[in-house]
């Protein structure tokens, strides 16, 4: 098990370039199955996400191939196999996905429950009940998902409640079903619109319509593409929250206004320093004074559920009472014990809310008595040193930031989550002035 040691007490200054967006490289690895021509693909993020949805799909016999210089080529002439194994799909949440594209290859699928951070339920219900809409009949066994469908068809259907990867399921089955598809309150997400750009330079049909209606034409076949992926911008709020809690100054190549607008928004009520640099560039810096804020996470345009974890550590550095209230996932605070142990003051509670079952973008359901959606964190608190141990990505981006702004020395386990989303995040916060190593227990 490797482990983070870091130094805290120090800056983040200089410049850094975003990677590629994490959940757009992993969708675009399956856009291999639904062609036979090549896919080549510029600026991959190089974390274990990817390599990992790529064995994936190598396992079914698409060719996929990671280079070093961040580029990537699919082909999937050679794919072979319509079964997932439980030890590979059970990591990742991509693993439904695959069902369309198999279905319409092999006409049946049999892949395992999904995967990923477990950040709640991930109600896989919606997925499978979009792709019963298309035609797919499916049923579930000790694990594992069983499809079968002669012919996918277009159809209406709208997802009870926003969802990313519901979304997407659809569109990856959909574009090449006969007929046409509408998805009804799809999701907005930024790496939504990348896959759609790309499965449209590969001749597919898809277009928005009224914000959260999808139309999708189904076509026969689709081509190959020359595609580059969206700068990532969960990356770009990690270390624009680094560098205001450290009182730094960074230079973030890669951070699209448009895709931050309401993380820059807060940033403005709560007084922390950014100006926009140039095109998709933007500089952040740290202020002595931070005022405290209450937000609420949403889909997309709204507060992003990734940034709420940064977010509350950049709340106990300014001074009074702040809130976080968590709508998207019901389990999403597994960093608030290990900010504690820092010396953080944050609270649980559980929020007053006149209709949850609708207000909530999960299933809902009464809670136990010792779980709740809410925290509010008093600050402005100094942070010590702490062994830490982390339990999701972006539970782990923000113990990172905290040992960075602590006092004292901090051990970090369990990195392997990080590395699922942060390439090289070691070396990366090295060359920004923090005095950090990677260990192997």
């Amino acid at each position: 098990m490797d482990r983070l040691i870091i130094e805290g007490g120090h800056k983040l200054e200089g410049n850094i370039s975003i990677t590629g967006a994490k959940n757009v490289a992993m969708k675009v690895i399956l856009t291999g199955l639904l062609t036979k021509k090549e896919i080549v693909v510029e600026n991959v993020p190089l974390i274990t996400s990817v390599y990992g949805t790529a064995d994936l799909v190598n396992h079914l016999g698409v060719n996929v191939k990671i280079f070093d210089n961040h580029t990537m080529r699919i082909k999937g002439n050679g794919l072979n196999g319509f079964t997932i194994p439980l030890d590979m799909g059970g990591l990742y949440r991509t693993a439904t996905m695959v069902i369309g594209p198999l279905l319409q290859r092999f006409g049946k699928a049999i892949v395992p429950n999904p995967g990923g951070c477990r950040l709640g339920k991930r109600p896989v219900d919606w997925h499978i009940s979009g792709l019963k809409a298309l035609g797919a009949h499916i049923s579930y066994k000790d694990g594992f998902f069983y499809a079968t469908a002669k012919k996918l068809k277009g159809a209406r259907f709208k997802f009870a409640k926003n969802t990313h990867t519901g979304t997407e399921t659809l569109i990856l089955a959909a574009v090449k079903a006969e007929g046409e598809t509408v998805i009804e309150n799809a999701s907005l997400e930024p790496e939504v619109d990348d896959l759609i750009r790309l499965i449209n330079q590969m001749g597919g049909k898809i277009k928005r319509k009224d914000n959260r209606v999808i139309v999708i034409s189904g076509v026969k076949k689709l081509n190959g593409a020359d595609f580059n992926i969206m700068p990532d911008r969960n990356e770009a709020v990690t270390f624009a929250v680094g560098a205001i809690c450290s009182g730094g100054r960074l230079l973030i190549k890669g951070a699209r206004e448009k895709d931050l607008s309401s993380f820059l928004g807060y940033l403005k009520i709560i007084g922390a320093g950014y100006r926009i640099a140039g095109e998709d560039t933007i500089e952040f810096s740290g202020r002595k004074k931070l005022k405290p804020s209450n937000i609420t996470t949403g889909p997309y345009p709204g507060f992003m559920t990734d940034w709420q974890a940064p977010w509350a550590l950049m709340m106990t550095q300014a001074a009074g009472m702040s809130s976080v209230h968590e709508s998207v996932f019901e389990d999403r605070f597994s960093y608030v014990e290990q900010l504690s142990k820092m010396g953080a003051n944050i609270v649980p509670f559980k929020p007053l809310v006149k209709k949850p079952a609708k207000f909530y973008n999960f299933n809902w359901s009464k809670k136990p008595k010792d779980r709740y959606q809410a925290i509010s964190i008093h600050g402005k608190t100094p942070l010590h040193e702490a062994v830490l141990e982390v339990a999701d990505l972006r539970a782990g981006a923000t113990l990172v930031l905290a040992a960075v702004i602590a006092g004292g020395k901090s051990i970090i386990y369990g990195i392997d989550h990080i590395d699922r989303g942060y390439e090289n995040i070691a070396s990366r916060l090295g060359r920004l002035g923090v005095p950090i190593k990677r260990l192997k227990d």
